[in-house]
């Protein structure tokens, strides 16, 4: 009998700001530009991307593919993503 799976989706687990902050955070911490841009699709996709999209002035395909696997955002997509999910970003020494 094969085990049967099932996709996991991050998004669905983010319910809360805190574990959005969390997770946002971890990836920040990471470096890695490519999983910054991915943990923001995440969160936009667990915000409802079309609602992210409409707050940050960008069409909701554009924001897909800025966000996706290969998407390399500019910076101004990522503060107007950022701003959109009610977050800022900060720096700390």
């Amino acid at each position: 009998m094969p085990l049967e799976t099932s996709p996991y989706d991050s998004a669905e687990f983010l319910k809360t700001k805190d574990q959005v902050v969390a997770y946002l955070e971890a990836a920040f911490e990471d470096g890695d530009a490519a999983l910054i841009s991915h943990a923001l699709g995440v969160v936009a996709r667990s915000e409802g991307m079309s609602e992210v999209a409409k707050q940050a002035g960008l069409s909701r395909a554009n924001l897909y593919k800025a966000l996706a696997e290969n998407g390399n955002p500019e910076f101004a997509t990522v503060l107007k993503v950022v701003q959109a999910l009610g977050l800022k970003l900060t720096i700390a020494a």
